[in-house]
């Protein structure tokens, strides 16, 4: 993408360069963000439950059925919306509105700030009851792998959705270049130039000539022609 436009994105309706996009650092964090989510929510619907001598299933974390369910419910969450917001960072260079690009620009940036927040929480709350889980609860170790895999990348997420939040808020800040959205169109170096309009000359400035012209065909008379002469009565 040549230079910055409106919202950190290009002229509307240019192409679109997958190579620069990947290249991206926040299409970066968006992937990470996605993978991060991934692994929270799988580890602890896969691994996330054990059946204590009994049938029924307990969440590893302490037996808190919360602690399960907050996890997979954010993981579950950050996982679509990572998926809904790379593709309108896709598609965002081909919006032509400025103020459907600062709506999408306005909800990534409270959509990204909100979940940074509930990651931090999600990794306070499982570490919490994680810590509180007594051996006696886990014969074997059974999905402690899991819940430690389901910590570690809560942390994890946390710097990735600032991160997002952060490039949202840069995004915002840039603002807008209305020049990305005029109808005029150009070719190479060429550019077309609007002559000013000259104001048509009035009073003293009008030019006048006095000189005499000649009526036409006198200046092929013979001198030497006979001419008329008035009789007298």
């Amino acid at each position: 993408m040549d230079g910055v436009g409106s919202f950190g994105a290009g002229r509307a309706g240019a192409a679109f360069d997958p190579i620069s996009f990947i290249q991206q650092p926040q299409t970066i964090l968006r992937i990470l963000s996605w993978i991060f989510s991934m692994v929270v929510f799988g580890s602890i619907i896969n691994e996330g439950y054990v059946n204590n001598g009994s049938e029924r299933l307990y969440c590893v974390f302490n037996k808190n059925y919360d602690a399960c369910n907050y996890g997979i419910t954010i993981g579950l969450i950050a996982f679509f919306a990572c998926i809904f917001f790379f593709i309108l960072d896709m598609k965002f260079q081909q919006i032509s509105s400025v103020k459907d690009r600062k709506k999408a620009v306005m909800l990534e940036i409270g959509f990204s700030g909100f979940w940074t927040f509930l990651w931090f929480v999600g990794f306070c709350f499982l570490a919490n009851q994680w810590q509180r889980t007594t051996p006696d609860e886990l014969p074997l170790n059974q999905g402690a792998d899991a819940a430690r895999a389901a910590i570690a990348f809560s942390f994890f997420s946390i710097f990735t959705w600032a991160g997002l939040t952060v490039r949202a808020v840069q995004k915002y800040l840039l603002g807008t270049d209305m020049t990305l959205f005029t109808t005029e169109h150009m070719d190479g170096n060429q550019t077309q130039t609007i002559q000013p309009i000259q104001p048509y000359p009035t009073g003293p400035t009008l030019e006048t000539t006095d000189t005499y012209q000649s009526p036409p065909f006198t200046e092929n008379l013979d001198s030497n022609a006979p001419t008329y002469q008035v009789p007298i009565y």
